[in-house]
């Protein structure tokens, strides 16, 4: 197969991650906490980062390869373990969206970091979890 699934690097297991509408699913490398505020002004003289650091993870049991992030209510920022170079659509995939977690659909030509919103009880996400889509455009 080719076209989208040429455009992505660092693929952590490409028969789970290649989709049959010619997407590919994109899986977790980091979550960060949001610390401090970061600024945005008119003029981009005074843009500053906001203050992050990754969300602790905990083995939840033993025997696993991977750890877990256990992320209460909250906004975070994931970051994928795959990188893009070319155009695509990012979207939540639906197995985050039916359980309580969601982040903006977007077209793009890279991967940047994406804002995570977990609503009610949490959510919890294992590294390399497959949490998002990236389609054709």
């Amino acid at each position: 197969m080719s076209g989208l699934l040429d455009d992505v690097k660092e693929i952590v297991h490409e028969p789970t991650q290649q989709r049959v509408d010619g997407g590919v699913d994109l899986t977790v490398a980091e979550v960060y906490t949001i610390d401090s505020p970061g600024r945005i002004d008119f003029g981009g003289g005074e843009v500053e980062s906001a203050g992050l650091t990754p969300h602790p993870r905990v083995w939840r049991d033993p025997d696993d390869d991977y750890q877990w992030w256990e992320l209460s209510a909250g906004t975070y920022l994931i970051e994928y373990n795959e990188s893009l170079t070319d155009d695509a659509l990012l979207q939540p995939r639906p197995e985050l969206v039916e359980r309580g977690g969601s982040h903006p659909t977007l077209r793009v030509t890279e991967l940047p970091r994406v804002p995570l919103t977990v609503g009610g009880a949490g959510l919890q996400l294992k590294a390399n979890a497959r949490v998002s889509s990236l389609l054709p455009v």
